[in-house]
């Protein structure tokens, strides 16, 4: 029996008219079928998202029955864990222990976090020498078009929709077309739990010409997040600016990770495998160029491609898999372009079988070559040495993204000096991935615009109000 996902919308699912497959990158055949929408389908989802949020009860209920109900939610993701693992790593070859370890728990933690936080969050009060007192409120900014990237499915829809809805708003998502299966499945829990329709849309379809460009260009839309490539977020802070829509751009990334003389090298290199070959290298937070002060560059380099080529690379089903295939053909071939003129020496890796690139470790890449300059998305990682702290620090911000960085040494003033120095918007210190969701996530430069993440995201779904009042002498 095929397998079918279709567009959530005012709570009804439907899956009539033209669809697409989700194609499964490890065996590359069709695995299910999805709705195809276009821009009817977007506009009916804006407009139930937008009487939702005019007439309805979401925006107009309390925090902790909001945030009850958002509670529920998570508990149904948590019962469906095992169903959504399965469906992102059908989608887009992410290996099924990784779904269920890593994005399912940090799904649901997005949706209780906000959830709490939009109940317990303060507000600023300004008592006047004039005889007045002056506060703010935050109230939900509307509709919020929330258009997500395939390689972390669930959780960085969850990053979008969970601040969203906490704080009133209704939503209208998009996925990606190559990752298409687990939204629905959570907006079928959603309206489970309790949220009413057309609080959670969720409508499938392509960029431009399509359901993208639809929602991007409403005017009926208040607020917009995207998460994906550098040069999409332009072409959508392009629309949105017709309309003056607020935009939220999480975008691409080619992370530094720093590693000095005085760095443990146990820790260093296990995070750095972890930072660069997670997900087949398919994150925007990917440390991808790797540069090395020369003192320990022989030791670190042996080591480090020893662990890439002690990886096991496979069906992303098998429990023992760490590395699956790549998302899409699309994708595989870009990735492979970068290898067929790397511009340096593959000390390991190379194409596999299939979509599958295998852990690739390239040295001797001049600073000026696509591979060292240019996102690839993919397992492969540069190693550069480094003689000074400024030289690291200099090369590190010679690129035009600046979405993160890391910072292996064990001396603690070098530490903050050069977290201090760097060109990023996160910078992990002997560590990465380490998140605490109250503090701001986002990128400079090509990396994207605006932060997201605790009262930042307050600060994007709310339009913040302030209320002056005039206090009466007692008589």
């Amino acid at each position: 029996m095929t397998t079918i996902f279709g567009h959530v919308i005012n709570g009804m699912e439907s899956a009539d008219g033209p669809r697409f497959d989700s194609v499964d990158p490890w065996t590359r055949t069709p695995w299910a079928e999805v709705a195809l929408g276009g821009a009817d389908e977007a506009g009916r989802a804006v407009k139930a998202a937008r009487r939702a949020f005019d007439e309805g009860r979401w925006p107009r209920m309390g925090h902790a029955e909001r945030g009850a109900l958002l509670h529920r939610f998570a508990d149904l993701i948590e019962e469906h864990t095992d169903e959504l693992a399965l469906a992102d790593s059908r989608d887009m070859g992410k290996p099924v222990v990784a779904a269920r370890a890593i994005d399912a728990p940090r799904t649901v933690w997005n949706i209780r976090f906000f959830a709490d936080h939009a109940r317990l969050a303060t507000s600023e009060a300004y008592p006047m020498d004039s005889g007045h007192h002056a506060y703010t409120r935050y109230e939900p900014a509307g509709v919020v078009a929330a258009i997500a990237p395939w390689n972390f499915p669930m959780m960085l829809e969850s990053w979008k929709f969970a601040p969203a809805l906490a704080w009133g708003n209704t939503v209208v998502l998009k996925p990606a077309e190559h990752s298409p299966a687990s939204a629905t499945v959570m907006a079928r829990l959603a309206l489970e739990a309790g949220i009413p329709p057309g609080v959670l849309n969720v409508v499938h379809g392509y960029g431009p010409a399509s359901v993208g460009e639809a929602l991007t260009t409403d005017p009926r839309v208040d607020r917009i997040t995207f998460t994906g490539e550098s040069g999409t977020g332009r072409a959508i802070t392009a629309a949105a600016a017709r309309a003056l829509t607020p935009v939220s751009l999480e975008l691409g990334g080619k992370g530094a990770n720093l590693v000095f003389a005085d760095a443990d090298l146990d820790t260093a290199v296990e995070w750095s495998i972890k930072a660069i070959f997670t997900n087949a290298g398919q994150v925007c937070l990917a440390g991808s160029r790797i540069y090395i002060e020369r003192a320990i560059a022989e030791e670190f380099t042996a080591r480090f491609v020893a662990a890439a080529e002690a990886l096991i690379v496979g069906d992303p089903r098998d429990p023992s898999t760490q590395v699956g295939p790549l998302a899409s053909e699309t994708h595989w071939r870009k990735v492979c372009g970068y290898l067929d003129d790397p511009g340096g020496k593959v000390l390991t890796g190379g194409r596999g079988d299939g979509w599958v690139v295998r852990p690739t470790v390239v040295v001797d890449v001049p600073a000026d070559a696509p591979l060292q300059r240019e996102e690839v998305f993919g397992p492969v990682v540069t190693l550069t040495l480094f003689d000074t702290e400024a030289e690291a620090v200099g090369l590190a911000n010679d690129s035009p993204y600046g979405l993160n960085a890391m910072v292996f040494t064990e001396n603690l003033s070098r530490a903050h000096r050069v977290s201090a120095a760097l060109r990023a918007g996160t910078v992990w210190t002997n560590c990465f991935f380490v998140r605490d969701l109250r503090a701001p996530f986002g990128g400079v430069g090509d990396s994207g615009w605006g932060r997201e993440g605790g009262t930042f995201s307050r600060e994007f779904f709310t339009e913040p109000k302030a209320v002056i009042m005039a206090v009466q002498e007692s008589p």
